[in-house]
């Protein structure tokens, strides 16, 4: 695999793997990818539109502005670097950042891994080359067994989130039903949440819930392995919103809970929204 290497860091683009010496850096899967997408254009401007595309896709949708702020903050931390005195990134006031640092690349030797480099190495002058067939055979194994298992690991899944239902018969009550839906949708792409959901909320295909065509149907049109529906009811005294998350494939729920509250006001609502984000990574990544 390919590292690149600037100032004291490695850094390995395709695993998101970033180390000061010998000694590894935490660094979340989406920020990793602003990092690789930088590193990978060296001196050049890249665009917070390009930057948005490489990451996400253009088919995700989130609070791109959001999230991208939060991946170049994290990758500062990572690298101690600053906006005001920048080593590293530097900010392009209303274009987007530059990496500035020197960059410089390598392979393992003849383009092997580095596990199957380091055995080799110690045991090339001393085993028989029928052991070293077999440990290459066992290396490239546990390798693809590794990679396998971190690209499952990182894997988004994608949710779409239909705006939330009215069903109290109070059309005053419409434009509540649609602020708890947007809150929910901001809480599932908040930066906590967004290396393990990908999340679509504003399609176009969403925006008449009520004159839509059949929700499973809009799920697959647009991607989506989750959906999740929410109703905004009341007693006369009390709102609730009851939240459901289905499973595209066969629309079974997967999970749904009540939400009580007299009115809904702002705290209330970042307060379920939440706690459905909550519940519904929970959910979709151990359902995996």
């Amino acid at each position: 695999m390919e590292r690149a290497r600037f100032g004291i860091f490695d850094f390995t683009p395709s695993t998101g793997e970033l180390r000061r010496g010998s000694v590894p850096v935490r660094l979340q899967a989406q920020p990793g990818k602003v990092l690789a997408a930088l590193i990978g254009r060296p001196g050049e401007i890249v665009t917070r539109e390009t930057l948005q595309r490489d990451v996400w896709g253009e088919g995700t949708h989130v609070d791109f502005e959001r999230g991208l702020n939060f991946c170049i903050a994290q990758v500062r931390s990572a690298l101690g670097d600053s906006a005001e005195s920048p080593r590293y990134i530097e900010t392009v006031p209303r274009q987007g950042y530059r990496f500035i640092a020197p960059v410089t690349r390598e392979l393992p030797p003849e383009g092997g891994s580095d596990i199957w480099f380091r055995v080799a190495s110690a045991l090339r002058r001393k085993a028989p080359r029928r052991t070293l067939v077999l440990l290459a055979t066992a290396a490239a194994l546990v390798i693809a067994a590794t990679i396998g298992w971190a690209r499952m690991r990182h894997e988004t899944a994608t949710v779409v989130v239909v705006p939330f239902y009215n069903e109290t018969a109070r059309p005053e009550l419409d434009p509540l039903a649609r602020s708890i839906g947007d809150a929910v949708v901001a809480a599932l792409a908040a930066p906590s949440r967004i290396d393990a959901l990908s999340v679509i909320g504003n399609a176009p295909a969403l925006r008449n819930p009520f004159g839509r065509q059949d929700v499973q149907q809009i799920a697959r049109d647009l991607g989506g392995r989750w959906v999740l529906i929410g109703q905004l009811k009341a007693d006369g005294t009390r709102l609730r919103v009851i939240a459901h998350l289905l499973r595209a494939a066969d629309m079974k729920h997967v999970w749904a809970q009540p939400f009580d509250d007299p009115s809904f006001s702002l705290d209330a609502q970042s307060r379920t929204a939440d706690a459905i984000a909550t519940g519904v990574k929970r959910h979709v990544t151990s359902s995996r």
